[in-house]
């Protein structure tokens, strides 16, 4: 028996294997207005044809100034929600996990695609005023645009709509909401003392800088059912060592109070909070040491994922066979492969553990 093929009990869901999509966005959104479409539809739903536990759909807005770019995902709207179903629910008919991750981008919003440069976009050509706990731009290359301190109130709204978005993903047949407070986005600048500089509740120590995601966490897990599980998805570290950041030993203790507030899972990525944010190294798993010592060091146990450079199916057995994680999260090499579950279950003798598609067994040796 293999371990990435064993089931992962979570609550009262039952993920089918210890494979998760990595949430990726598409910036795919055709008018700007954040309603999926038929790309999203197709990206989700193959991945879920080819075999993985969970699928989780990109980082998606909970207000409108929370996208990354103008083309993102959004939930802020029944609307959205109406769009979104038919994915989950393809996904969910294939035997995988439907997920969506709630995100914010902050002072990192309105952006364009990546393949468009990814600088800032301008409010008379479809871009707005960013937010972030300070007024201090991302620094961009060249002009930035403005950024607006939020308020004490605006934090409240911000709870809000993480709130909303939580119930509108739950409408919309999500079985797992992941809560994104990673890769620099609005809940890491709060956490992070490189971008927090409040002097207010929501700043200073620990306590003050991790108060947002803390309430955000409290506001998903009240709406979320009992028997449904909230992930939350952590920059471990913010790969700044040489200034006061945020560090793996903040995300271990942050971790046993998200624990407390009836978090499940933490998917431990990194940085993104600041340009010179770069990894001591990359290559296979290199990421997969910081979900280690999440996982290790928790005093109160909390599943853990782990992400970054695992691309094989070797490698994903071996972070959950050595019990480094609890789920192998696979980003690019799904991006290469939609079909990394069904060919890591024949590249590791267990095809008789999963249970392939039909119509693509004869291809696959089910």
């Amino acid at each position: 028996m293999t371990r990435l093929f064993s089931s992962l009990e979570l609550r009262e869901t039952s993920i089918p294997n210890r494979v998760m999509v990595s949430p990726m966005c598409q910036y795919s959104c055709e008018d700007r207005d954040g309603l999926a479409t038929a790309w999203h539809r197709t990206h989700l739903g193959s991945r879920a044809v080819g075999g993985a536990g969970v699928v989780m759909a990109e980082a998606t807005a909970v207000e409108p100034r929370g996208r990354i770019s103008p083309e993102d995902l959004g939930i802020w709207s029944d609307e959205h929600a109406d769009a979104l179903a038919p994915v989950a629910e393809f996904v969910r008919e294939q035997g995988s996990v439907p997920a969506i991750q709630l995100a914010h981008a902050g002072r990192k919003a309105s952006t364009t695609r990546p393949w468009e440069g990814h600088g800032p976009v301008a409010p008379e050509e479809g871009g707005w005023t960013v937010v972030g706990p300070t007024d201090d731009p991302w620094p961009h290359d060249g002009e930035a645009p403005p950024t607006e301190r939020l308020t004490p109130e605006e934090i409240e709204g911000v709870v809000e709509s993480f709130r909303a978005a939580a119930e509108r993903s739950l409408a919309a047949g999500f079985e797992i909401a992941e809560v994104h407070a990673a890769h620099g986005y609005l809940l890491h600048q709060f956490l992070s003392p490189v971008t927090n500089t409040r002097g207010d509740a929501y700043g200073g120590g620990f306590e003050g800088r991790t108060r947002l995601l803390r309430a955000v966490t409290e506001a998903v897990r009240d709406v979320w059912p009992d028997g449904k599980p909230v992930f939350v998805r952590l920059s471990a570290t913010d790969w700044l060592p040489d200034r006061d950041s945020w560090t793996v030993e903040d995300s271990i203790r942050l971790a046993d109070r998200l624990a407390e507030l009836g978090v499940d899972l933490i998917d431990v990525s990194g940085g993104g909070i600041h340009p010179d944010s770069s990894p001591e190294r990359t290559g296979p798993n290199y990421q997969v040491r910081y979900a280690e010592r999440v996982r290790e060091e928790t005093d109160r146990r909390v599943a853990v994922g782990a992400v970054g450079g695992i691309t094989t199916p070797e490698q994903a057995e071996a972070v959950v066979a050595n019990e480094r994680a609890d789920l192998a999260i696979v980003g690019r090499e799904h991006l290469r492969d939609p079909y990394f579950a069904l060919r890591a279950a024949q590249a590791l003798d267990a095809t008789d553990e999963i249970e392939g598609p039909p119509q693509y067994r004869r291809a696959f040796g089910f």
